[in-house]
């Protein structure tokens, strides 16, 4: 591990959302004093998510009504990553989403075309199936999934969070759908979000960055944790949503965070003293 005093020289400080800033719809208040204290120093901020059931412009009420105050081209999801590859790499393929009608609308908007679960028992087959985190789920869109999926559908899925924390405990992510997927199907998914290089390279992309410049703050080792130690980017973990410090006890040397901390309080201090 590294001392937390090296978050001083950053310029770009990335913030996972449920579990680092806020808990459900309870933020943390020393996470918008950190983030308030940044700005006001000159220092960048960028929030990303993993949770794709939501669009961009959701996470910017949210964040406004938690006291955020999210400023434009701030903010990024697991579903922009992954909307992003198929409009660049896979332009004018047919997608069938097994996810939220809220991130179906936000992919119409952006030109992606969806087949429908009527167009699916119609016959239509999608050249690419993608599961996220559906709130939605139900058995036949489940069944849809795998079966586009048995007859030769190339499989995405938007992120790999297996849990998401609320305030009454955890629920199943995109992580435990796409693991059903699999077990019907045999197909691993090509995953975005964190910790996917595609995830690293679009922050890049939009925040002139280089990695050297950037700390990621999040709860999760294997995404938030991984984003950091894949790409060279400072990590720092926070022991406020779903990895607990007995956790940290059993997990390899090469995947442990540079940093430490219980809370972005202790963050705070670090950066500013």
């Amino acid at each position: 591990m590294v001392s937390p005093e090296i978050l001083r020289d950053k310029k770009l400080y990335i913030f996972d959302l449920d579990g680092t800033i806020y808990l459900g719809s309870k933020p943390f208040d020393f996470a918008v004093r950190y983030i308030e204290k940044l700005r006001a120093s000159g220092r960048c901020v960028m929030f990303f998510t993993n949770n794709a059931s939501h669009s961009q412009s959701f996470y910017y009420t949210k964040l406004s009504a938690l006291g955020f105050d999210p400023q434009r081209g701030e903010i990024m999801t697991a579903g922009d990553v992954t909307a992003e590859f198929i409009m660049r790499r896979r332009p004018g393929a047919s997608v069938y989403l097994l996810g939220t009608s809220e991130l179906r609308r936000d992919w119409r908007v952006r030109g992606i075309r969806l087949i429908t679960d009527d167009d699916v028992v119609l016959g239509e087959r999608a050249d690419i199936v993608v599961s996220s985190f559906d709130t939605e789920l139900t058995y036949e869109k489940l069944t849809h999934a795998v079966r586009q999926i048995r007859l030769g559908s190339e499989y995405l899925c938007t992120h790999p969070d297996r849990v998401c924390p609320t305030e009454d405990g955890f629920i199943p992510d995109s992580g435990a759908i796409a693991s059903a997927i699999t077990t019907a199907t045999g197909v691993v998914p090509q995953f975005f979000g964190k910790p996917g290089r595609e995830t690293m390279e679009m922050i890049l992309e939009v925040t002139r960055r280089r990695p050297s410049e950037l700390c990621v703050f999040g709860d999760r080792l294997y995404t938030d944790i991984a984003l950091g130690k894949k790409n060279g980017i400072t990590s720092c973990l926070v022991l406020t949503g779903e990895t607990t410090e007995a956790e940290l006890r059993s997990v390899p040397s090469d995947s442990m965070p540079d940093i430490v901390l219980p809370s972005l309080a202790e963050a705070d201090e670090a950066t500013f003293g």
